[in-house]
C-alpha cells in the first residue's frame, strides 16, 4: 500500500517535471519572435532619436544664426545713431554760423546809392524792373506827341483842344517827365548823355552834342523838359533820324504806341495803298496802317548800333503797339518794359 502509494508519489513528481521541461521547452522556442521585436523597438527609439538630435540641430542653427543677424542689427543700429548724432552735431554747428552770418549781415551798412537829383521815393518792388540805365553814350528819345497825355482816346481829344496849360498838366504827361526824371536819376556819372524830344519835329534838350553827366546838366534837361507841351502826330522816324550820326551805346525810348506819321513818300509804296492817312487826306489812322508805318519807319532808319529799349506808356486802341515795339528791342539787343500804373 505503501509502495503504491510511493510510485503514485514518483509519478506525480515525474510528471511535474516532465510539465516543467515541456514549458522551459515552449518557451524558449518563442524567444526569438520576442529579440525581433525587441530589436524593432530598438531601432524605432534609435530612428526618434535620431529624428529628435536632427531638430535639436536645426533649433540650434537657427538660434544662432538669429544671434548673429541680431548682432548684426545691433552694430547697423549703433552705426546710425552715430551717424544721426554726427549730423546733429553739423547742424548745430550751422545753426550757429547762420544765426551769425545774419547778424553780420544786419550790421554792414548798405551805402545808399547817390542819385543825381532828388525823384520821388519809391518803394523797393519799383526797382526790380530789369530795366538798368548803363552805357557810356546814352540817349533818350521822349515821345511829346498828344498822345501822351492821356490813356484814354476821347480824353486825347479833348486835351488837343485845350489850353497848353491843360496839356502839360495832363496825367499821362505827368507821368511821362517822371520817367525821364528816374532815367536821368540813374545815369553813370562816368556817362554822356543826349535827350531829343520828339513830335512832327525833333529836339535836343538843353544844348546841342554829347553832355556830361552832371547835375546842373540834369537839371537843364529836365527844366526844358518841363517847358515842352505835348502836341501833334508822333513821328518816330523824326527821333531816330535825329540819332542816328550820334553813335550811341545805349538808347531808351519813353512813348505810347506806334507811330501816326512817317517821312516816307508812302503814295509810291504799294503797302500803304489803303492807307489814306499817309497817302491822302484823311485824318485817323488804323492799327493796320500805323503798323505798317513802324517796320517802314525802322527799315528806313536802320539798325542803330546800339541797344534799344523802350518804356511803353499804356494808351487806348493800340494793341499791336507791344509786339511790334517787343520785336525791335530784341532784334536791337535790349527790353521792352510796359511798367505798371503806379511806376515810377
Amino acid at each position: 500500500m505503501s509502495s503504491l502509494a510511493f510510485l503514485d508519489i514518483m509519478s506525480c513528481g515525474l510528471g511535474a517535471v516532465i510539465l516543467v521541461f515541456m514549458l522551459v521547452k515552449h518557451n524558449v522556442g518563442d524567444a526569438p519572435a520576442e529579440i525581433d521585436n525587441l530589436k524593432k523597438d530598438i531601432s524605432a527609439l534609435q530612428q526618434a532619436r535620431d529624428e529628435s538630435q536632427q531638430r535639436l540641430d536645426q533649433i540650434t542653427a537657427s538660434l544662432e544664426k538669429e544671434n548673429i543677424d541680431i548682432t548684426k542689427l545691433r552694430a547697423q543700429l549703433a552705426a546710425k545713431r552715430a551717424d544721426k548724432n554726427d549730423q546733429n552735431t553739423n547742424l548745430a554747428k550751422a545753426s550757429v554760423a547762420l544765426d551769425t552770418l545774419k547778424d553780420s549781415i544786419t550790421k554792414i551798412k548798405v551805402p545808399k546809392k547817390q542819385d543825381l537829383i532828388e525823384t520821388r521815393p519809391l518803394n523797393e518792388e519799383e526797382y526790380l524792373l530789369g530795366l538798368k540805365i548803363e552805357g557810356r553814350k546814352i540817349v533818350i528819345l521822349v515821345d511829346v506827341s498828344a498822345s501822351m497825355t492821356n490813356e484814354k482816346l476821347i480824353d486825347i481829344i479833348t486835351t488837343k483842344s485845350s489850353s497848353d496849360k491843360a496839356k502839360v498838366s495832363a496825367p499821362k504827361w505827368i507821368r511821362t517827365k517822371r520817367v525821364l526824371e528816374w532815367m536821368l536819376a540813374r545815369l553813370p556819372k562816368t556817362s554822356d548823355i543826349i535827350v531829343v524830344a520828339f513830335n512832327d519835329n525833333a529836339k535836343q534838350l538843353a544844348g546841342k552834342g554829347w553832355m556830361n553827366v552832371n547835375s546842373a546838366n540834369i537839371k537843364a534837361i529836365l527844366s526844358d523838359a518841363n517847358a515842352m507841351v505835348p502836341q501833334g502826330p508822333t513821328n518816330l522816324q523824326k527821333g531816330l533820324d535825329a540819332i542816328k550820326k550820334l553813335s550811341a551805346s545805349n538808347v531808351y525810348v519813353i512813348t505810347d504806341g506806334l507811330p501816326t506819321k512817317g517821312e516816307s513818300r508812302f503814295t509810291s509804296l504799294n503797302p500803304f495803298s489803303s492807307c489814306s492817312s499817309l497817302t491822302g487826306s484823311a485824318k485817323t489812322i488804323s492799327g493796320e496802317c500805323r503798323k505798317r508805318l513802324f517796320r517802314q519807319t525802322i527799315i528806313e532808319s536802320g539798325k542803330l548800333n546800339a541797344q534799344v529799349n523802350v518804356v511803353l506808356l499804356p494808351i487806348e486802341g493800340d494793341p499791336e503797339a507791344a509786339a511790334e515795339y517787343w520785336a525791335w528791342t530784341s532784334y536791337q539787343g535790349g527790353i521792352l518794359i510796359s511798367p505798371a500804373s503806379n511806376w515810377p
